[in-house]
């Protein structure tokens, strides 16, 4: 097909309804006779059943809703320099201060820091960098180290 093939059909002007018999929709102008659907105004909200209890909230729901963003937990300035020299997940999870070595793990200030102690963590406050290079550590920024692949295999 091309362009000069087309057909363009004019548009038709809507019609105006009630507006007395001689204008060929007048009376009840296609809304049947009486009722609520009849009344100006008179709509009923989505989902309605005339009173009998409505669809959506016969059937069952399901259970609310599941974020699978990983998690972030804290670990504070005043708790690096019992972990070592070097302070990794694996330090952070052995020390009992984080929930597993596979989550996000963040530096907060909360308590002093007087050893130089290197930070290989994945995030960390700008004030909690700062106090970690005041005391003569650094902070080096890595991705989280993936949750390693389930060995389970489903029998059937």
């Amino acid at each position: 097909m091309h362009y000069h093939q087309l057909q363009v059909t004019k548009k038709q002007s809507k019609k105006r309804v009630g507006r007395g018999i001689s204008a060929g929709q007048g009376k009840t102008a296609g809304r049947g006779t009486k009722g609520q659907n009849a009344r100006t105004g008179g709509k009923r909200r989505p989902g309605f059943e005339g009173g009998q209890t409505p669809l959506m909230i016969r059937l069952p729901k399901l259970r609310g809703f599941t974020s699978h963003a990983p998690k972030t937990e804290s670990v504070y300035t005043g708790q690096l320099e019992k972990l070592g020299k070097k302070v990794t997940n694996k330090t952070v999870y052995e020390a009992g201060l984080v929930s597993s070595p596979y989550v996000n793990v963040k530096v907060i200030v909360n308590g002093d820091i007087t050893k130089p102690v290197e930070v290989v963590l994945q995030n960390a406050s700008t004030a909690a960098e700062k106090a970690i290079s005041k005391a003569g550590g650094s902070f080096t920024k890595v991705d989280r180290q993936p949750r390693p692949a389930s060995t389970k295999k489903e029998s059937k």
